[in-house]
């Protein structure tokens, strides 16, 4: 792990020196446009290097896809390749772009991008998206190069803009396969105590006292994610997180101070308790069987399955799961957050790549069929919207359940919340905001001192450990 860490430490400086070197010799800088060549695709042979982090099911998926998508474009060749997890990916890249081998198309994050953006190795996709070429096809087809109004309206606006959140207002990315935070609740307990299911942070501390009263042993709600928590409330409230211009780190203010004093109460109380104090996904506290338990988890849609509990020994289940939106500061306003991996472009010197790269990208993002087969081997969240009409997917998710077709209700709830997606700002430095707010919240909520002068100080240290490190 010491070796992997200091190799990174070691590629992003040298990433760092790479960026300086293209100032200083003139060359592009990162806001800069790829410009689609005239003619668009010319039709010469290239081979494509596709980095992704995709197991064995979804990679079965995928491959199957590359050669739909090789009958319409024979003269481009994908080379699919898995390499580990999505730090692993962020990790080679970085190692490969100081040598100029890096691959043309990878699953990203929004900080990957930013960190590939020191050297203005991402190709902007605005020009390719905005383009009108016409393009033939092996069976005679002909597509636009570019989106049309329609193939972008029926992106979930919330993981289209995802790709525009660098501070300069361009397209680095295209959402690939997304999921989001939802609210899991033992509906048999909640039926049987006639409960409410909240639907905003006040009427969830009522519901963890009830609970509470009902149950003095347990842990009502358990959230998996502290950073996600953090940074979903500044979202809610509409207060400062941060900014991918000017003054990054913009979190130290009243009223983020006031919500981490709230959940420091609730703590206190033991209305709740998260991943880093747990030890572990709250889902364990949530499908346990006996001792303390939870009745509420918040936590990945992708990973419903998880938040089912296991059988008993007649094959049934012991109770119910629901699901639900997590709550909200104003639920005729609400913010869920978006997360996943997104996929992006690669520049390079033989601009057809690129081009042939946009070409794949867009073929697996708006293909409805892929979309929806993808989802539903994964777990995860089409990106279009235009899915849920897909025969094959609305049987699917027809069959949603807090049984056995857990993943599809997650789907359904995802689905329907599509307009409450959110995306933070992307710059270089802001995967320390996000470790540091998490850090944050965990050590308010536990130490001795939970004076507002404490809790002050407190942000006070982690917005200076952001500006020491990002």
């Amino acid at each position: 792990m010491k070796k992997r860490l200091t190799s990174f430490i070691a590629s992003v400086l040298a990433l760092i020196l790479l960026a300086l070197s293209l100032v200083s010799c003139g060359g592009k800088s990162a806001k800069s446009n790829f410009t689609v060549p005239d003619g668009g695709y010319d039709g010469s042979a290239v081979t494509l290097k596709f980095y992704h982090t995709m197991g064995s099911n979804l990679s079965t998926v995928l491959g199957y896809y590359i050669e739909e998508f090789a009958k319409l474009y024979p003269n481009i060749t994908i080379e699919a390749e898995q390499v580990g997890g999505y730090d692993d990916v962020r990790n080679q890249i970085s190692n490969e772009l100081t040598a100029g081998n890096e691959p043309n198309i990878a699953y990203c994050y929004p900080d990957h991008v930013a960190l590939y953006n020191l050297a203005g190795a991402v190709a902007t996709l605005d020009d390719l998206i905005s383009s009108k070429i016409d393009i033939t096809r092996a069976d005679g087809t002909i597509e636009k190069l570019g989106l049309t109004d329609e193939q972008i309206a029926d992106f979930i606006e919330g993981y289209y803009t995802e790709g525009q959140q660098f501070g300069d207002g361009l397209m680095y990315s295209m959402p690939f396969s997304k999921s989001t935070e939802v609210l899991y609740y033992n509906k048999t307990f909640f039926d049987e105590h006639d409960l409410k299911v909240p639907t905003t942070w006040d009427e969830m501390e009522e519901v963890c006292k009830k609970i509470k009263e009902i149950d003095p042993e347990s842990i009502p709600l358990g959230y998996d994610s502290e950073a996600n928590w953090f940074i979903t409330m500044c979202e809610q409230y509409g207060s400062d997180y941060t900014s991918a211009t000017g003054d990054h780190f913009l979190f130290d203010n009243e009223t983020n101070r006031s919500f981490i004093a709230r959940f420091r109460d609730w703590y206190s109380k033991g209305y709740v308790t998260t991943q880093t104090l747990y030890g572990s996904y709250t889902s364990g506290l949530f499908t346990a069987s006996e001792g303390i338990r939870s009745y509420m988890s918040i936590g990945s849609s992708a990973g419903a399955t998880h938040q089912r509990p296991s059988k008993d020994d007649q094959g049934k289940y012991p109770f119910e799961v629901g699901i639900a939106t997590v709550p909200q500061i104003d639920t005729a306003n609400p913010k869920v957050i978006s997360q996943g991996p997104s996929i992006c472009i690669f520049k390079k010197s033989n601009p057809q790549e690129v081009v042939a790269s946009w070409l794949f990208v867009k073929f697996l993002t708006t293909s409805v069929e892929f979309q929806a087969e993808f989802s539903m081997a994964s777990g995860y969240v089409p990106v279009l919207k235009s899915v849920a009409e897909n025969e094959t997917y609305a049987a699917f998710v027809s069959k949603a359940d807090g049984y056995d077709y857990i993943s599809a209700l997650s789907a359904k709830v995802c689905l329907e919340q599509e307009k409450a997606y959110y995306t933070s700002p992307a710059f270089r430095g802001s995967s320390t905001a996000r470790d540091q707010v998490q850090a944050l919240l965990t050590k308010c909520l536990t130490m001795d001192d939970g004076s507002a002068e404490a809790i002050k100080k407190a942000f006070e240290d982690a917005v200076e450990e952001c500006e020491y490190n990002g």
